[in-house]
């Protein structure tokens, strides 16, 4: 539930309920995710680490409204940085396995990260939670006009895995960690010049100024599950689109946001297939910045303009590239 600005003790409680009943799914939902920080002892003290230090294991969802709509910087961002930061997942700069019955990456990390899109995807997430024989904590970006937006559905077929439907799947009714390009590309694109890379609700304003614009050959794919991370449908896109550009994009600005985390993990999968280093990873999002957000609406709405428009410029985009602000 939306707990008052207690978030240390109600936190707190949800946390040790989890543990006692590890088959219920608890789930906290912090009223703004930029307000969790005042459970920060919480997360520092016992959700990252508990079950390092004490073998503890919790499935305890957190749900972090997270976006930004031009409400200031006390109502835009749950600090995803942080959680990433935290994440204990693996060696950036070395490949786990991936093979699909032998990848140990969820069991190994420490929790989880992710910031879901769309209808199915969040009901997916939420059922892989309890539906493993293990307990791994659950962070979610949870969407704020999400709710609302038109274009933030899923079809019957994506619960049901009944073929025929219309929008069905051949990934099957599960959680997608990496959803691709809207257009169903084949398994080689030569001819897609940029892979725009992002996650969160940035995807749909990129979305609509795709379609506005009839652009052909630009490619965006949503990173559903930031962390531990997608190394496998990365390089799957990666080898899709052989001549991108690869564009990192997002609406936080530079030090903030999942950027910090995915550059370095990016780098090591593009360079497994030669395709670069970290130096070939455009960037286009917000400057670095003390202030999460801008305090004026028509500032955002600028910035925001901005940052979309240049992910899906002509124009190679001239790394790195941030919105000033």
């Amino acid at each position: 539930c939306c707990s008052s600005l207690s978030e240390f003790g109600v936190l707190g409680f949800e946390l040790g309920y989890s543990m006692e009943n590890p088959n219920s799914l608890v789930l906290w939902e912090a009223q703004f995710g930029d307000f969790a920080n005042g459970a920060q002892v919480i997360f520092d003290q016992f959700l990252s680490s508990g079950e390092s230090k004490w073998l503890r294991q919790t499935g305890l969802v957190v749900l972090l409204p997270h976006g930004y709509d031009g409400q200031g910087p006390e109502h835009s961002s749950a600090k995803l940085e942080r959680f990433l930061q935290q994440m204990s997942d693996d060696n950036p700069f070395v490949i786990p396995e991936m093979e699909s019955t032998l990848r140990k990456q969820i069991q190994e990390c420490n929790w989880q990260v992710v910031n879901v899109t769309t209808p199915a995807n969040y009901f997916h997430v939420l059922r892989r939670q309890i539906h493993r024989d293990f307990r791994k904590p659950l962070i979610v970006m949870s969407p704020k006009n999400l709710l609302r937006h038109k274009d933030c559905k899923s079809n019957l077929s994506e619960f049901d895995d009944v073929q025929g439907h219309p929008g069905f799947d051949k990934q099957g009714t599960r959680f997608k960690r990496l959803i691709k390009d809207r257009n169903d590309h084949s398994d080689h694109e030569p001819s897609i010049r940029r892979l725009v890379l992002c996650s969160g609700k940035v995807y749909y304003e990129l979305d609509e100024l795709w379609q506005r614009s009839s652009i052909s050959d630009v490619a965006i794919c949503r990173v559903e599950q930031l962390c531990p991370f997608p190394y496998d449908l990365i390089q799957r896109e990666l080898k899709r689109y052989p001549n991108a550009e690869i564009v990192w994009c997002q609406e936080e600005p530079m030090n903030m946001g999942a950027y910090s985390y995915i550059a370095p993990r990016l780098s090591t999968a593009m360079k497994a297939l030669g395709r670069g280093n970290v130096d070939d990873i455009k960037y286009v999002g917000r400057a670095p910045s003390a202030a999460t957000a801008t305090g004026f609406y028509s500032m955002h709405v600028k910035e925001q303009n901005e940052l979309v428009t240049k992910a899906l410029q002509p124009e190679p985009i001239v790394n790195p590239h941030y919105v000033v602000t």
